[in-house]
């Protein structure tokens, strides 16, 4: 009889912690997080969103989102009008993530690199901006192994803080196969993506000023991090699964355009050493912004701006 209770006990148990997953997952549609032209990319069966502005006969810039739980093209908000005053500027989500499809893969560095690579070849000559692990997935698009040519010319280049390594190394498949366990797994992200951990990790280090994200902006982040399926992409970024092998410097050294890495003074995840290391072993011009963590283009966009538009003359001259 004790048995029974106790199973019981057990079913209701499980049976509460599905209909709270249930009851925290974003069943509307999510809007498009800049002002724009929305497009999708159809990539290997994969719808990839879009937002896209800006005269298209002006130079192409692509610009890439880093990866973290709740990434997406939003993360160019507060630079993405300003840019397309003088540039054809897309935005992508990655597979995954934003309003992208989120197919249950096990989603990988290589599976990203292959994904900038084919969007990048729909462009004649695109300059990119790319954040965090971005860069990293761009750089070996572009030049292979950081060695050879990988058949896409470039108009100019900005990482900001690039990396390539933004999780456990080696990575952790415990850890990734747990967040994609259909039970604990969405419990766990659940609670990874609440809106106090959005605040946490955004305060601990995307921004040295976090006072001044909006509620709508969190909503937003809580909301993408909800949709259905939303935990597999991140379930790779946390175990280590997207880090690039690439040896970045390598790789941005072999750019045929000068590259540009921005910085925040104030970045304690990624350490402004990191910056000035990979910037001495590249060649890369280091362009250090104070009272910045991780997101300078989002607290400064306006000197963003001209950091980009001044790289960008840069690479049409070099």
């Amino acid at each position: 009889m004790k048995l029974r209770n106790l199973a019981g006990t057990a079913l209701l148990g499980v049976g509460a912690l599905a209909a709270l997953n249930t009851g925290l997952r974003y069943e509307g549609e999510l809007e498009a997080p800049l002002d724009g032209d929305d497009g999708v990319f159809r990539w290997r069966g994969i719808d990839v969103a879009f937002t896209e502005a800006g005269d298209p006969d002006d130079p192409d810039l692509v610009l890439l989102h880093g990866i973290n739980a709740a990434a997406s093209s939003g993360e160019w908000r507060a630079v993405f009008d300003d840019l397309a005053a003088d540039y054809h500027v897309v935005a992508p989500d990655f597979p995954g993530y934003g309003r992208s499809d989120r197919p249950p893969l096990r989603y990988s560095a290589a599976l990203y690199e292959d994904f900038v690579r084919d969007f990048l070849a729909d462009f004649e000559e695109p300059a990119v901006v790319a954040s965090s692990l971005s860069a990293a997935y761009v750089a070996k698009a572009v030049t292979g192994d950081g060695s050879s040519d990988g058949g896409i010319d470039l108009r100019g280049f900005v990482g900001v803080c690039p990396t390539s390594v933004a999780g456990p190394s080696p990575p952790k498949s415990w850890l990734r196969e747990l967040i994609r366990s259909p039970l604990v797994g969405d419990t766990l992200f659940n609670v990874i993506s609440a809106k106090p951990s959005i605040r946490y990790f955004n305060a601990d280090h995307g921004y040295d000023d976090p006072t001044g994200l909006s509620e709508e902006w969190i909503d937003y982040e809580w909301r993408t991090a909800h949709v259905e399926n939303a935990r597999f992409a991140p379930a790779s970024f946390i175990s280590g699964y997207l880090n690039s092998d690439i040896d970045l410097a390598a790789a941005l050294a072999d750019l045929d355009v000068p590259p540009t890495i921005v910085w925040g003074r104030e970045a304690e995840v990624s350490p402004l050493s990191d910056g000035r290391e990979l910037a001495e072993a590249s060649g890369a011009r280091l362009v250090v912004f104070d009272r910045a963590r991780l997101l300078p283009h989002v607290e400064h966009p306006d000197r963003f701006v001209e950091t980009v538009q001044e790289s960008l003359v840069a690479g049409a001259t070099a």
